[in-house]
């Protein structure tokens, strides 16, 4: 006796459900992933414009002197801030004095604190006494 078969056994239609349903879960983690890699990212973003903004409004300052100090901005961004004078010796015959800007910017992300630090020179022309 000929035996056609004219669908799929219980066996293939329950293996076949498993593979896709691992398939979903593996492509809604990636999913999932890359969504909070997005919302990091975005993070640093702001933080490093307001970075940005903040060593811009620095160095566009010629009367800088050595010194160190805090500050948070409207957004709650907490900036430490420190300014030396840097290769004295070299720019001791100079006209100029050469500066080192040094700008951490630190936020809060959930319950993480993370921050990132720019540095930069600047030289500014001696003040004639």
């Amino acid at each position: 006796m000929k035996r056609f078969s004219k669908g799929f056994t219980l066996i293939e239609v329950i293996v076949a459900l498993s593979i896709l349903g691992i398939a979903i879960t593996v492509i809604l983690q990636l999913f999932s992933a890359n969504l909070k890699a997005l919302s990091q990212s975005e993070d640093y973003v702001k933080a490093l414009i307001a970075s940005d903004m903040k060593m811009r409004e620095l160095s566009q300052n010629d009367d800088l002197e050595e010194k160190m100090w805090s500050e948070t901005s409207e957004h709650g961004y907490r900036f430490d801030i420190y300014i030396t004078e840097t290769l004295k010796e070299k720019t001791e015959t100079l006209q100029s004095r050469l500066f080192e800007i040094q700008l951490t910017v630190n936020w809060r992300t959930g319950l993480k604190e993370k921050s990132h630090t720019f540095k930069t020179l600047k030289v500014v022309e001696k003040k004639i006494q």
